[in-house]
This record gives C-alpha cells, sequence and structure tokens, in this order.
C-alpha cells in the first residue's frame, strides 16, 4: 500500500432486538391475572351459597392442628386426647366430616326412613283417589238431579207435580224427596199405596236412580197430629209407605239388590220442625247413598 492512500474501513451496524413490548412475557402475566381473579369471583360465589355451619366446618377444617383449646399442661398436637373409641375427639375437621356423612352404625334406619316415605307417598296417592273419586261421585248427583229436573220440565204430566219434589246433597247422598202438599197428597189418608200421582213421580225418580249405581234407602215420614200428638200407628204406617214405594221403584226396573234400607220414621223428623203438623212433612225420601270408593288393590289403606 502507497503512502499517500488511506485504508478502506468498512462499519457494520447490527439492528436492534426490538422493544420490549413487542414480545411475548405479558401474555403470561396477563393470564395469571385472569386466573387469579377467576379463583377470585369463584371463591366470592362459594361464600355467598354456603351457610354458617359449611363455613364453620371449611374454618374448623383448614384450622391450624396444632393450636390446643386448653391451657392445660399438655399443650401438644392432640391436647391430652385420644383418637382411640374410648377416647374423645378434639373438635375440628373430623367432627365435621362425622356430622355430615351418613350414619354407618344403623343401616336399617335409612330403610325404615325409606319404609316411612313410601307409606306415606302410599298414604297420599290413597287419599289424592279418594277426593277424586269423590268429586266424581258429587258431579254424579250433580248430573242426575238436573236429569230429574229437566225430566219433570219436559213432560206435561210431570211439570205440574214438580212441586212435590225436593231435591238435595245430604251427607248420606244425594235426596229426592216426594212431600205431599196442601190439596195434593202423594197417598190417601191412613193409606199405605200411592196415589197416581206418586206412583207418576216414583216411576220418574226410578229412571234417574238407574244411571246411578249406588244403592238406596227409602224413608217414610208422618206429620204430626193438629196439637203436635203424634200417632202410634204411624210407625207402621210410615214403613208400609216406604215398603209400597220400593215395590214401584222395583217394578220400574230398580234392581232389588240396590235396596239397602227401608223404614218408617213416623214424625220423629219433621222437615219443619216449627210447625210438625205441616202437610209437607208427609213424604217419602229416597236417598242415593254415597258409597266408599272401590280403590285398586294397588291402594289398599
Amino acid at each position: 500500500m502507497s503512502v499517500g492512500e488511506r485504508p478502506i474501513i468498512i462499519k457494520k451496524v447490527k439492528g436492534g432486538g426490538g422493544h420490549g413490548h413487542h414480545g411475548g412475557a405479558w401474555k403470561v402475566a396477563y393470564a395469571d391475572f385472569v386466573t387469579a381473579m377467576m379463583a377470585f369471583f369463584l371463591l366470592m360465589w362459594l361464600i355467598n351459597t354456603t351457610s354458617p355451619e359449611q363455613k364453620r366446618g371449611i374454618a374448623d377444617y383448614f384450622a391450624p392442628a396444632s393450636v390446643s383449646e386448653t391451657t392445660s399442661g399438655s399443650g401438644g398436637i392432640l391436647a391430652g386426647t385420644a383418637l382411640g373409641v374410648e377416647g374423645a375427639k378434639q373438635n375440628g375437621s373430623q367432627s365435621i366430616i362425622q356430622d355430615m356423612a351418613p350414619d354407618s352404625k344403623n343401616p336399617s334406619e335409612g330403610k325404615s326412613k325409606d319404609g316411612a316415605k313410601a307409606e306415606a307417598d302410599q298414604t297420599a296417592s290413597t287419599e289424592a283417589l279418594r277426593e277424586a273419586l269423590q268429586k266424581r261421585e258429587e258431579a254424579a248427583f250433580a248430573s242426575a238431579a238436573q236429569s230429574l229436573r229437566q225430566a219433570l220440565q219436559d213432560m206435561p204430566e210431570l211439570a205440574e207435580l214438580s212441586k212435590n219434589i225436593i231435591i238435595d246433597q245430604t251427607p248420606e247422598g244425594l235426596r229426592i224427596q216426594l212431600v205431599d202438599q196442601e190439596g195434593r197428597s202423594m197417598f190417601n189418608t191412613g193409606s199405605a199405596q200411592p196415589n197416581d200421582r206418586a206412583k207418576l213421580l216414583l216411576r220418574a225418580i226410578s229412571k234417574v236412580i238407574n244411571q246411578l249405581p249406588n244403592r238406596i234407602s227409602i224413608y217414610g215420614h208422618t206429620s204430626a197430629n193438629a196439637g203436635g200428638a203424634k200417632a202410634e200407628g204411624d210407625w207402621t204406617l210410615s214403613a208400609g209407605r216406604a215398603d209400597s214405594s220400593r215395590r214401584i221403584l222395583q217394578s220400574a226396573g230398580v234392581d232389588p239388590d240396590r235396596v239397602y234400607q227401608v223404614s218408617g220414621k213416623a214424625a220423629s223428623e219433621p222437615l219443619y220442625p216449627d210447625d210438625p203438623a205441616l202437610p209437607g212433612n208427609r213424604r217419602i225420601a229416597i236417598v242415593l247413598l254415597r258409597e266408599a270408593p272401590v280403590l285398586p288393590p294397588d291402594h289398599g289403606p
């Protein structure tokens, strides 16, 4: 190289490594932050949904086992207590776990509880079925009463006699009464045989009775004398009128096996107690009895 020539110097500039915020280290920190927040909100939700007893149990579970609850000379972990069956157990997580765990000492207790629950469910099911059958019977009685009233209105020969019919529901059942009116009786004086008006009404009633399967009871009633006295022969007369009504119903198609009772009550149960001598106390009462519902074999009491 000649003296007048200068050396050629080549300068190399290395590129920078870039700014720190373009790296990935921040993502790790953000992931830790999100995880911590999720754990925090999960903890808040658990605290809000647990009961005080559960919180106390959790606190006891995480309580230091080395803390003694007594000030006695035994300041060790067990605080002078034993873990054996005969020894007392220190309050802590073990007692909480035992309280929450099912009792395994008496395995038949769980079975007895299940049996009691099943029996209670069976009883509730039976009662519900009885109520349903009772409501159905009430609806059938109401329909039968409406059918009889409609028949009395539709037939001209019965329309005038509708005043002699009283229909109501009693604890005993659906009661249909043929009641005497002033100048319009169902039986001749002193006679046990129904007259033509009574026979016509009894045949109409038989059609309603045949709509239902219930058994029937028939009662005869008489009125007291003008002075309020009760005649001795009224018992025989009221019973005879009830039995005559039974024969009319059976001749109109009512099954004899459905007749449960026929009796005479004389003037012992007046329809108008304030005036036992009123003609309306003379009547025949036909009751479609409320039947105990026949339950399926698996719904026994």
